[in-house]
C-alpha cells in the first residue's frame, strides 16, 4: 500500500473543541484515501439504491458499519440494510414513542442495568449487575420480551441522546461506551435461566449497533474465568478497583463499585450524565 493510501485525507468532524483530540484510525478526521473512498462509495450506493436514511446514516454511522466489516463495502452495505430491515420488524419507531418500562424501579432491585455518568474519555458508563439477578422475582415483574424491548430502547437513547451530549461535554466525538459487568455472587443456575436474553442482547449489539464497545470490564469474575484473555475485554477478579479508577473518575464511579458517587435515590436509577443535566451532579 502506498504512502498516499496511508495518509489522512479526512477533515476533522464539526464541533470539536478539544485541542488534544486525535481521532482513532477509521474515524472522521483520520481516514486513509482507501477508507474515504469506501465511505463515499457506500453512501452513494445506498442513495442510488433507495436505502439511504439521512437521519440515521451520517458518515460516523456508515464508518461504524465499515469498520465492523474491515471496510469491505458490499459486506458493510449488506449489514446496514439487514439492520434497517430488523428495525422495521422489531418496530423501533413505535417502540421509541409508545414503549414505557414502567416496572424499571422494581426490576432494578433484581437485575440492575443502567447508564451512569462518563469515563475519562467521555464515554457513557453502562453498568450491569448480573450477580444480583433474582430470576424468579424478576419474571414476576416483567417478561423477557419486555426486557429486550427496554434494552433496544436504551441502545437507541444511547445513540440519539447519550453520545451527542457526551460528545458536546468533552469537546470531541464520543462513539462508544465503557461497560462494567459485575459477576459478584452470580449463580450458574440463574445465568443459565437468563442466558437466552443475554445472548440475544449480545447479538443485537454486535449485528445492529456495531462498533459501540469502547472499554469493557468484567469484574468479580470467578477464578477460572479471570484467567481467560478476551480481546477488548478486561476480565478482573475482586481486586478491580484500581483498574476501574484508571479509566473512570472516582466521583463518577458508584460507591458500591469502589468510587465516591452516591446519587440521591441510588446511582442505578439516577440516569446521571451529560444527557441528563439535572442529575449530573449526583452526590459524590
Amino acid at each position: 500500500m502506498s504512502s498516499t493510501d496511508q495518509a489522512n485525507v479526512s477533515t476533522m468532524p464539526p464541533g470539536v473543541t478539544d485541542p488534544n483530540y486525535k481521532p482513532l484510525p477509521g474515524r472522521l478526521g483520520n481516514l486513509t484515501a482507501a477508507q474515504q473512498e469506501a465511505l463515499d462509495t457506500l453512501r452513494r450506493e445506498l442513495q442510488d439504491e433507495g436505502h439511504f436514511v439521512p437521519k440515521r446514516m451520517d458518515d460516523a454511522t456508515l464508518l461504524r458499519f465499515l469498520r465492523a466489516r474491515k471496510f469491505d463495502v458490499p459486506k458493510a452495505k449488506a449489514m446496514l440494510i439487514s439492520a434497517e430491515e430488523w428495525r422495521k420488524e422489531f418496530g423501533i419507531e413505535d417502540l421509541m414513542v409508545n414503549f414505557k418500562f414502567v416496572e424499571k424501579e422494581e426490576v432494578d432491585k433484581y437485575y440492575p442495568q443502567y447508564y451512569h455518568k462518563t469515563d475519562k474519555d467521555g464515554r457513557p458508563i453502562y453498568i450491569e449487575r448480573l450477580g444480583k439477578l433474582d430470576i424468579v422475582a424478576l419474571y414476576r415483574l416483567t417478561t423477557q420480551e419486555r426486557q429486550l424491548k427496554r434494552f433496544v430502547l436504551e441502545y437507541e437513547r444511547f445513540l440519539e441522546e447519550r453520545l451527542p451530549a457526551s460528545s458536546k461535554a468533552i469537546g470531541h466525538p464520543v462513539e462508544t461506551s465503557c461497560t462494567i459487568l459485575d459477576l459478584q455472587g452470580v449463580s450458574i443456575t440463574n445465568f443459565y435461566r437468563v442466558k437466552d436474553y443475554v445472548f440475544q442482547t449480545a447479538k443485537i449489539g454486535q449485528d445492529r449497533y456495531p462498533e459501540c464497545m469502547g472499554k469493557f470490564y468484567i469484574i468479580n469474575a470467578p477464578w477460572a474465568f479471570s484467567t481467560v484473555t478476551v480481546s477488548k475485554i478486561d476480565i478482573l477478579g475482586a481486586n478491580y478497583r484500581d483498574k476501574l479508577l484508571s479509566q473512570i473518575p472516582e466521583e463518577n464511579l458508584p460507591a458500591d463499585l469502589g468510587g465516591r458517587c452516591r446519587c440521591s435515590g441510588g446511582c442505578s436509577l439516577s440516569d446521571a450524565g451529560p444527557w441528563n443535566p439535572q442529575q449530573e451532579d449526583g452526590e459524590a
